[in-house]
This record gives C-alpha cells, structure tokens and sequence, in this order.
C-alpha cells in the first residue's frame, strides 16, 4: 500500500501500483516500477511501513484499528495498545439491560478462564466418551471394567483437574496464554506448561 503526502499530511492511499494524480498531475501507473523510492518519495508517494509491535493474539487481546501517521519522512501503519480481555466472567448488575430469563448476577459474557475451562472440559468429555461404551457394557453384563481402563479413564479426570487448577491460578492474561502456548525445547520437543490430556494407548 501506498499513502500521498501533501502539504506534510497524509491525503490518500493506494493499494498497489496505478495511475494517479498529485496536486493536479497525472502519474502513469509505470512510475512504480521505474522510479527509485526517493523519486517517488519526492512527489509525495511513501510506501507504506507496517508495525505490528502492538498487535497481540485476539485470542486473549483485543486489537484496536490499525492507523496511519506521517513523521520523520516515512508513513507508518501501526496498531494502537492491545486490550487485554476480561479473565473472569462479566456479570449482570443493576440497571443493566437485563434479557429475559436472567437475573443479576447471572453471568453476561464469560472471562477468559471460564472459555478455556470449558475447552479443557470439552477435551476430556470427549476422551472419556471414546470408551463409554467399555463402561455401559461391564454395567449391563456385570463384568469388570479392565484395571488399565479405569487407571485411563482416571487420569484423564486427574489431569483435567490439574489443567483447570492451573488456569483459575493464571494471575493474568499473559500468564494464561503461556500456559497455552507451545514452545519446542533444545531436544525438538513441543510442549506447553499446561500439559495435555492422557491419550490410550
């Protein structure tokens, strides 16, 4: 993308290559591949730079609207600060715009540690779900349950429970999306603090 400066402020944007016209001259669009940047720069064409130092995963941040500025002879597209979102849970209070068949109190929109929570409870209904069936069947039949699918089926609780210990302890958003984030070790491991559920083998 490109913006024209005139009179030290930025006046339009481009996306690409095309004709154009500046203070009342016409440009072919061939100036872009023929013309150095400094002859660009010197009608008033900058390529556009693009900073993402602030943007932040939207998973946990939101990211304001990207904005241009004009300083120092360069055009810079920057995002302001990121907001972190909420880690616990909004909920309705007096004089809110209360919908039918909620009260206050009642959660209005769920914090960051409730979402991921329930992802983790997600994750582990359906692990123990995949050998249900193991437990229906010794239920009806009134056989046994196999030791080592019992010692699955409880680790996999175990483990769930550790993982949302874990993410109620997070003291802030940067430290719940660490516990997330996958990182390879010096052996070529990818790995996250959190951990994961047990898999059977």
């Amino acid at each position: 993308m490109y913006a024209i400066i005139e009179s030290g402020s930025i006046t339009q944007t481009i996306k690409g290559p095309q004709g154009i016209s500046i203070s009342g001259t016409q440009y072919s669009a061939k100036i872009f591949s023929l013309w150095s940047q400094s002859e660009l720069e010197a009608i008033g064409i900058y390529e556009v730079e693009y900073d993402n130092t602030n943007k932040k995963n939207h998973d946990y941040y939101t990211n304001g609207n990207q904005t241009l500025t004009y300083a120092d002879n360069k055009v810079v597209c920057a995002y302001p600060t990121a907001t972190a979102k909420n880690l616990a849970d909004t909920l309705y209070e007096d004089g809110d715009n209360i919908p039918t068949g909620k009260s206050i109190g009642d959660v209005a929109t769920k914090g960051l540690k409730t979402q991921k929570k329930e992802l983790i409870n997600q994750q582990t209904n359906a692990l123990l779900n995949e050998s249900d069936w193991i437990i229906v069947k010794a239920t009806e039949t009134e056989v046994a349950v196999d030791a080592d699918w019992k010692t699955y089926r409880a680790s996999v609780r175990t483990k769930c429970n550790q993982m949302q210990t874990a993410i109620d302890n997070a003291a802030n958003v940067d430290a719940l999306e660490t516990l997330f984030t996958y990182t390879a070790d010096s052996d070529g491991a990818v790995t996250r603090p959190l951990g994961e559920l047990p898999q059977k083998d």
